[in-house]
């Protein structure tokens, strides 16, 4: 068989496994598909506006009886005084804490959803997070202890520092 033969006869061969190898490149084999489902486990992100704010609604006296069981330890008793970050001032002083430097409510929020309690972040229920954001507020007379916080109404909240912060991104709010 000529040279000329072999070549024809391989290229095709040559040019499959290439085929082959060039697709099997384009993934490390590794994982799996993720659904849409698994994504929206994670895409739990809150907008200034409140967009994307779930279902549910709490009170500052249910939120009370929540950061008692599950906050206190870390955050001490009335939002102050604890090992971590103060979530409210002392009586007699006032000091800056994250709820009155945030410039909007729904971060409280957010954070709160995502990332407490610790070591059991997303462990809330969307109730005991509005009832521990409306707690929040209320222990820094943002709003009333009988406000209720829910989709509708957390984002309406005037947070103190609102202006003190300029957006990164304008056009979005």
């Amino acid at each position: 068989m000529s040279l000329h033969r072999r070549i024809a006869l391989l290229t095709p061969l040559v040019l499959a496994f290439c085929a082959v190898a060039a697709s099997a490149a384009d993934t490390p084999g590794l994982g799996k598909p993720v659904s849409e489902a698994d994504i929206a486990l994670w895409d739990i992100s809150i907008g200034p506006d409140g967009k994307g704010l779930p279902a549910g609604s709490g009170t500052s006296t249910q939120g009370a009886a929540i950061y008692a069981q599950k906050c206190e330890v870390c955050h001490g008793k009335g939002g102050y005084g604890g090992k971590n970050a103060a979530l409210a001032s002392p009586p007699d002083k006032r000091e800056r804490t994250m709820a009155t430097y945030v410039p909007h409510a729904t971060t409280i929020f957010d954070f709160t959803r995502r990332a407490m309690p610790w070591p059991q972040p997303k462990s809330l229920t969307n109730d005991e997070v509005y009832a521990l954001t409306a707690y929040i507020l209320a222990l820094n007379k943002i709003i009333g202890e009988n406000d209720v916080m829910n989709k509708d109404t957390l984002a309406k909240v005037q947070m103190p520092n609102r202006d003190a912060f300029v957006s990164r991104y304008p056009d979005k709010h």
